[in-house]
């Protein structure tokens, strides 16, 4: 009685590897284009904004000799401070680099492309506009909101 044992069975470990580096490959060069990156563009703008009012704020409540606002601009936003005894918070100088807006972003307030959310020696929030709520909107392929109330409250809606 004779066995006979077929020896091929299963995939060697070249071919094992050569197709897990060809599926590697694949994922890198097809998968970006299948997903539109820039649907996420709003969402990633709106925590850096909302990053940049809530190290403001701090900045605000840290130093009450000083005045704080966020400048949004059509092309970008930029920090400014003055000084709240000499001045009473009306020569804001920027103390930051401006941070311009990525291709296809615009945020506004109130329809307003240009606006400043003030910052007190509490941290509680004063715009230019009398913008209280859901007011900030960043639209790039999605439209998000960030909502600020006078208190000092800065979320995402």
């Amino acid at each position: 009685m004779v066995f006979n044992y077929n020896k091929n069975k299963g995939f060697t470990l070249v071919e094992l590897v050569t197709t897990i580096i060809l599926i590697g490959i694949l994922a890198v060069v097809v998968l970006p284009r299948l997903i539109h990156v820039s649907s996420f563009s709003a969402y990633s703008v709106r925590s850096e904004i909302i990053s940049e009012l809530r190290t403001v704020q701090q900045r605000a409540l840290s130093n009450s000799d000083q005045c704080y606002r966020v400048a949004f601009k059509s092309s970008g936003y930029v920090m400014m401070s003055a000084d709240r005894n000499a001045s009473d918070c009306n020569a804001f100088i920027e103390v930051g680099q401006l941070t311009p807006w990525k291709n296809g972003v615009s945020v506004t307030s109130n329809s307003n492309q240009a606006f400043d959310v003030n910052f007190d020696a509490l941290g509680g929030i004063k715009l230019s506009n009398r913008c209280v709520g859901k007011c900030i909107k960043v639209t790039a392929d999605d439209s998000v909101v960030i909502e600020l109330t006078t208190a000092g409250y800065i979320s995402a809606s």
